[in-house]
């Protein structure tokens, strides 16, 4: 036997160099070595990967336990089956309501004694969702969060959410997902009933991409507001989340002289939107109210402060969470959908319609018609 490995029924906690003689931890190649595989596969099998046979699964869990690899953490969680981690599918991007809500996931699995992988997609395209949910699949966490929209279900989708616990937070679903989602079109009737009592005699709507449920539900609860009331109905304007988008949509508002109320479908976009009306010198709210939805952090110190449709994305982690651990401990349990209520915060970005100073390109006239 070498002096590499250690005699049956010993558990050296360290190692010693034969340089210096100096401790140190057992490394991976010190598991691949006794267990006589290669470090690939003790990598794949502390990662939890399906496709490692149970035999060769043992081996490696019995050279952790021997060497004392991690034995704190990696042996324990191995030899009991279970990773304490939750994965999270989100989009690459550096919107605050993605950040916030991964922040709210985070730290209430955090709570509850489990560590969250992310695995970001550059796109909503379905390879990319399918890939993202596979590799966290290989990590072997207990359980996923999808983030993001599912424009299409695949089989491979389906099949994945069938075969590790899944809630989704943005109301999409496949047959075995469990949904957590903000109400959004509570959300749209509130921004767009509020502008309807301060007398505007219709509301414009910037929206979010069309692909994006949160999007498309908000243009229903807008649309279906102002019907509701016998208003007309303005045509869409089409935005993609980013203030640049807001900014192009209120280049266009600003020259409608009829325009007197807007619902923005992000707060973000609502920043560029107030931003084109200032420079057309249009104001915000005498000439025109706007109201925003998400009420991020910087939506009290826009000037003007903004109105906007609060979504409580850390309880929306949490909650997420929750159903997530609920899922995992009992999978065959019924789902239990769950559904949040978003609050209007009302601020300095609208006001009464009335008879403001004449905004270019708009008449006294036009006001009383």
């Amino acid at each position: 036997m070498s002096s590499e490995t250690p005699a049956a029924g010993n558990k050296p906690a360290s190692r010693r160099t034969p340089d210096d003689g100096v401790a140190r931890q057992p490394g991976m190649a010190d598991v691949a070595r006794l267990a006589g595989v290669s470090a690939q596969t003790v990598s794949r099998t502390l990662a939890g990967h399906p496709n490692v046979q149970h035999k060769t699964r043992a081996k490696v869990l019995a050279a952790v336990e021997q060497l004392g690899y991690r034995k704190n953490n990696a042996a324990r969680m191995l030899s009991s089956g279970r990773s304490r981690t939750i994965g999270v599918v989100t989009l690459q991007t550096n919107f605050y309501s993605r950040t916030n809500l991964t922040f709210g996931i985070e730290t209430a699995a955090r709570e509850a004694g489990y560590a969250v992988s992310t695995a970001t997609t550059a796109s909503l395209d379905t390879a990319a969702i399918e890939g993202a949910l596979s590799r966290l699949a290989e990590q072997g966490v207990e359980g996923v969060i999808l983030s993001v929209p599912l424009v299409h279900v695949s089989p491979r989708i389906e099949q994945l959410t069938r075969s590790v616990p899944t809630v989704t937070v943005d109301g999409s679903r496949t047959s075995a997902t469990e949904v957590v989602a903000v109400d959004q079109t509570q959300a749209a009737r509130l921004a767009t009933r509020h502008l309807i009592e301060l007398g505007h005699e219709t509301v414009w709507h910037v929206a979010g991409p069309e692909e994006w449920l949160d999007a498309a539900s908000r243009r229903v609860g807008w649309r279906d507001t102002l019907e509701a009331a016998g208003l007309s109905v303005p045509p869409v304007l089409e935005g993609d989340w980013t203030p640049a988008s807001g900014y192009r949509n209120g280049l266009i508002l600003g020259k409608i002289p009829d325009v007197t109320a807007v619902f923005v479908a992000s707060d973000e976009m609502a920043f560029g939107v107030i931003r084109a009306l200032h420079e057309l010198g249009r104001r915000v709210p005498e000439d025109i109210s706007v109201v925003g939805v998400d009420d991020i952090a910087l939506a009290e110190y826009c000037s003007p402060s903004l109105t906007t449709v609060a979504q409580p994305f850390t309880e929306m982690g949490a909650l997420a969470v929750a159903h997530l651990l609920r899922h995992i401990a009992d999978p065959g349990a019924a789902p239990e959908p769950a559904s949040v209520e978003p609050t209007l915060i009302v601020r300095a970005s609208t006001a009464p319609a009335g008879d403001a100073p004449d905004a270019p390109g708009r008449t006294r006239t036009d006001r009383a018609q």
